[in-house]
């Protein structure tokens, strides 16, 4: 029996999972929500995180009716994300790992949504869309590497949705003004136009790898249109489809310490002197040695 707990805080939100030999004994989390039109500042992030964070922590415990001394593992997100929200909840982390004298195991946030997803799901060797604010990938596995097959390079597929939405109000477009189309068709057309790109990768993908699973992974995956759209693409592949809802899509505790389930089993632990944070981790840098 391995019980870990995980805490996720990345972006804008703040999560303390516990899972015990695959099972999610609590999840709770916060998020921290600013005025509608403007974004979260990496600052005023970290700040909701510090307030929130042991609150969180005490209603995870409580949930999964465990105590600190049954904890096998301390896990927590060591990046990709925002740097001041992932420093204060890494020192958070160190802390309990010391105070509660149990190893500290940092984590790479994607590879935290691709165990979490396969947990929940049952899929076994998909090929993974990961498609987030901050981070868009088509990934597989293969050779102890989660391997990214295509990625974007300037602008993530959520954050490029937020941006989009946000110039719409607060630029009147020529082709607005002009009433060829309304604000509703921009949106369709881009999501649309994205959705589409992102199928078509994910596609080329698996006819690569000979793959018949798809993943869908990440906060914008809990798009239905995006799940309906992979869902056309794989009955024509006679492939299958997996997804997961917005309690597990959405950056959470749980992730996080399902891959310190994982880690943790195969041997890794990240000694106190290693355990900073690491903005752009990449999905690639890890060896995953808890797959066959």
């Amino acid at each position: 029996m391995t019980i870990v707990i995980g805490f996720e805080g990345s972006a804008n939100k703040i999560g303390v999972g516990i899972i015990k030999d695959g099972v999610v004994l609590s999840n709770p989390r916060r998020t921290y929500v600013t005025p509608p039109g403007q974004g979260f500042l990496p600052r005023d992030t970290a700040k909701h995180h510090q307030a929130c964070v042991l609150d969180v922590t005490s209603e995870a415990l409580k949930l999964a009716g465990i105590k600190p001394e049954e904890i096998d593992c301390i896990a927590y997100t060591k990046g990709p994300g925002m740097g001041a929200p992932l420093v204060s909840v890494a020192i958070v982390a160190r802390t309990l790992s010391q105070l509660w004298n149990k190893p500290l195991l940092g984590i790479n946030h994607c590879i935290g949504h691709i165990e979490m997803g396969r947990l929940i799901t049952g899929a076994t060797n998909p090929t993974v869309l990961y498609v987030s604010g901050g981070n868009t990938q088509v990934i597989a596995y293969s050779e102890h590497r989660y391997r990214i097959f295509g990625e974007t390079i300037d602008i993530a597929v959520g954050n490029c949705l937020d941006r989009f939405a946000r110039v719409l109000k607060e630029v009147t477009h020529r082709m607005l003004a002009g009433g060829h189309c309304t604000p509703e068709d921009l949106c369709f057309s881009l999501q649309e136009t994205v959705f589409a790109m992102l199928v078509e990768t994910t596609e080329r993908a698996m006819a690569h790898c000979g793959s018949e699973e798809v993943l869908i992974v990440g906060g914008v995956g809990c798009n239905l249109r995006l799940q309906e759209m992979m869902a056309d693409m794989c009955e024509g592949r006679a492939a299958k489809l997996f997804a997961t809802d917005e309690r597990f899509c959405i950056d959470n505790g749980a992730m996080i310490a399902q891959a310190g389930w994982e880690m943790f089993r195969a041997g890794h632990v990240t000694v106190l002197e290693d355990s900073w944070i690491t903005q752009r981790y990449r999905t690639d840098e890890v060896e995953v040695t808890w797959r066959g």
